[in-house]
C-alpha cells in the first residue's frame, strides 16, 4: 500500500527537490506551503504528470491551529502518513544582532523550531506504535552556520537550526523503541532561493570558494540525503545529523 510523506515548505527549494524524488520513488506526497500557492502547485502537476501522487496544502507551520488542519487534511485526503520532512523555515535579511528586533526573533523561532516541534509532534500521533501507528521517519532540516553561528548574517537562523539538532538526537532517544527514527539533514551552501530571502541572492555563487569543494551545492544532493534517511536503507539511523555541504 502506498504511503505518504508531508513535506513542509515543499514547494520550492530543497523541498521541492525532495518531493520530486521521493515520488519518483514511489511515495504519495503532501506538499504544506505558507503563501506561495504557484510553486506548490507546479511541483504537484510535475509528480502527477509522471503518474504520482500528489497535493498540495497551505498551513503557517508556525500557527498550531493550520498545523492541526494541515494534518487533518492529510488523514483526510491521503494514504496513511509514513514520514515528515521538517523542512519549511525562514531567514531574515542578514545583519548583526544589536540590529535584529524581537519581531524577528519571533518570526524565525516560531517557524523554524516551534513549527518542527509541532508537526512532529503531529506525526507521532499518527505514526508511533505507542499511538496505534505502524512507525516511521522524521527528518529534520539544520544547516552548516550551526558551526559557525553566521555573525554578521544570520546568528538568530542558525542558533534556530542548533535547537533543531538538540530536538533532533532528544526526541530520537525518545521514541526509537516506538518504530519511529528521527535524523536531520545540515546542508551547507546550497543554491535556492532562500538567499535571496537574506537579501543577497548571488550569495552561493559569491561565496562559493570558501567551501572545500569550490561550488554550492544543489538542492537535489540535499534531496537524495534527505531520500535515503527516510528509506528502509537507514533502518538503523536515528539520532543522526547528515552533513551535505561540500567539506565545510
Amino acid at each position: 500500500m502506498q504511503k505518504t510523506i508531508l513535506i513542509t515548505g515543499g514547494g520550492r527549494g530543497i523541498g521541492a527537490a525532495t518531493a520530486r524524488l521521493l515520488a519518483q520513488q514511489g511515495h504519495a506526497i503532501c506538499i504544506n506551503y505558507s503563501s506561495n500557492q504557484a510553486t506548490a502547485q507546479a511541483v504537484v502537476k510535475d509528480i502527477q504528470a509522471a503518474g504520482g501522487q500528489a497535493w498540495c496544502v497551505a498551513a503557517d507551520v508556525s500557527q498550531a491551529d493550520q498545523v492541526q488542519a494541515l494534518f487533518a487534511f492529510v488523514d483526510r485526503e491521503c494514504p496513511p502518513l509514513y514520514a515528515l520532512v521538517n523542512n519549511a523555515g525562514i531567514v531574515a535579511p542578514y545583519a548583526r544582532v544589536e540590529d535584529m528586533d524581537v519581531a524577528r526573533f519571533q518570526r524565525v523561532f516560531a517557524t523554524n523550531v516551534m513549527g518542527s516541534f509541532m508537526c512532529a509532534q503531529a506525526a507521532l500521533k499518527r505514526m508511533s506504535t505507542r499511538h496505534g501507528g505502524a512507525g516511521g521517519s522524521i527528518v529534520n532540516l539544520s544547516t552548516a552556520f550551526v558551526k559557525t553561528g553566521a555573525p554578521g548574517m544570520a546568528v538568530d537562523y542558525a542558533a534556530s537550526k542548533s535547537a533543531i539538532e538538540t530536538f533532533t538526537i532528544g526526541l530520537a532517544r525518545e521514541v526509537a523503541a516506538e518504530g519511529v527514527r528521527v535524523n536531520a539533514v545540515r546542508p551547507g551552501l546550497i543554491d535556492t532561493e532562500i538567499h535571496a530571502a537574506a537579501g543577497d541572492a548571488d550569495r552561493a555563487n559569491k561565496a562559493k570558494d570558501f567551501v572545500p569543494m569550490k561550488r554550492a551545492g544543489r538542492a537535489e544532493e540535499v534531496a537524495q540525503a534527505i531520500a535515503w534517511l527516510v528509506s528502509d536503507a537507514a533502518s538503523y539511523s536515528t539520532g543522526a545529523v547528515v552533513d551535505v555541504s561540500g567539506g565545510v
